[in-house]
């Protein structure tokens, strides 16, 4: 069955998906590696791992380096301080993200993110660039005891919304929201050029790929 249709609800992930973070990211990710004594990585790498949360990639940026990840703790502290205190400075919505969410608002549909970015830093993100007013609830990557790619955040955000897993679409970037959604029984898509380590959109084995947002209204 296409997956082409007007839906009740649309979960849709953050970084990579509705707005490109990885500049702001990137220079978060070399203060707290430099500080500790280690060599910066480009934008390009930080482009690639960003996606499973800020310990992850802290650990693969360490893991790119043959380093141990004995700092991974003191070094979240700064990325997380850095991070929040520059957290737009050079992020933006994608093309057509704004003009998608209206629409789907103004058709009545029900919006929520889910994120494995920490709550209080997509509070941040949102609330920056305008974004808070688009969402019915937010599912962020401590918001459930698993993050994606468990079923449990598109889970509890269909909860939240009082819908049923038919009735949403989730709209992600990588091979994390595919299983996700999958996992939970969810129809799920996936924009071109996200945050999806370095596996093109069509081969992550979603229901479909969308070329703008607009396709989704």
């Amino acid at each position: 069955m296409s997956w082409r249709r007007h839906y009740c609800g649309y979960l849709f992930d953050l970084d990579g998906t509705l707005v490109d973070t990885a500049p702001d990211i990137s220079v978060a990710l070399n203060t707290a590696l430099e500080h500790e004594g280690y060599e910066p990585v480009s934008e390009d790498h930080t482009r690639h791992w960003v996606g499973h949360g800020a310990r992850v990639l802290l650990e693969q940026a360490l893991d790119h380096q043959n380093e141990p990840h004995a700092a991974v703790d003191a070094m979240l502290k700064i990325f997380i301080a850095h991070y929040q205190e520059h957290i737009a400075d050079r992020s933006t919505p994608y093309p057509g993200v704004v003009a998608g969410l209206s629409a789907l608002r103004a058709r009545g549909a029900k919006l929520a993110l889910v994120t494995n970015k920490l709550e209080h830093l997509s509070v941040a993100v949102l609330a920056a660039l305008d974004l808070t007013r688009f969402f019915d609830v937010l599912v962020c990557g401590d918001s459930t005891k698993e993050p994606k790619p468990a079923a449990a955040p598109a889970l509890y955000a269909c909860k939240q919304l009082k819908l049923r897993v038919d009735e949403v679409l989730f709209v992600g970037d990588s091979e994390t929201d595919v299983i996700c959604a999958h996992a939970a029984g969810c129809t799920v898509v996936c924009v071109p050029e996200g945050y999806n380590h370095g596996t093109a959109a069509s081969a992550l084995g979603a229901d479909g790929v969308i070329e703008t947002f607009q396709d989704l209204v």
